[in-house]
């Protein structure tokens, strides 16, 4: 968890301003992702990650809209230099030649450090509007995490994907 933040601290504004970085920060993080996959030409894994990122812009428009409905264009103060992938999967958790599977334990990875971010900090909050919507973005994390592995479900048991199959064999110079 990301010690910088001083949860108690937290006004709703800046709580959401937080939520609205930590959201796009994943949203870029699984767009990256997908332009690894479609350049190494696994489009299961780049639509999934498609996905993922239509999934984090939507969470942060809607936490954009939250933000103008109560504090219109007030400007952001928040200090968001302090996030680092709090959601976001890891820079280098996609792999070359991703399978679906592997793709989503990437994006589950992500749902479950995110789900521990605002669980572990809702101890830290005092402001009953800030720890609020803290239970709202934990919620929607195990909603993430429930959807994933919905997916996980109806894949195949082997997916027969081995990314060994891609290497290149050495040239001899």
């Amino acid at each position: 968890m990301n010690q910088a933040i001083d949860f108690s601290q937290l006004s709703l504004r800046d709580t959401l301003d937080l939520a609205i970085s930590i959201e796009e920060e994943a949203k870029e993080r699984y767009d990256d992702f997908a332009e690894q996959m479609d350049a190494h030409r696994t489009p299961d894994a780049a639509n999934f990650f498609r996905f993922m990122a239509d999934n984090e812009i939507k969470h942060a428009e809607k936490l954009a809209a939250k933000r103008k409905g109560l504090f219109g264009d007030e400007p952001n103060s928040a200090d968001t230099s302090i996030l680092y992938d709090i959601e976001a999967p890891e820079f280098d958790a996609a792999r070359a030649f991703m399978s679906m599977r592997a793709a989503l334990d990437v994006a589950m990875e992500s749902e479950v450090k995110a789900y521990e971010f605002y669980h572990e900090a809702l101890a830290k909050i005092s402001d009953s509007g800030v720890k609020e919507l803290f239970v709202e973005l934990r919620d929607e994390e195990a909603l993430h995490q429930d959807l994933i592995k919905k997916i996980i479900v109806k894949l195949p048991e082997e997916d027969g994907f081995d990314p060994d199959d891609f290497v290149d064999a050495p040239v001899s110079q």
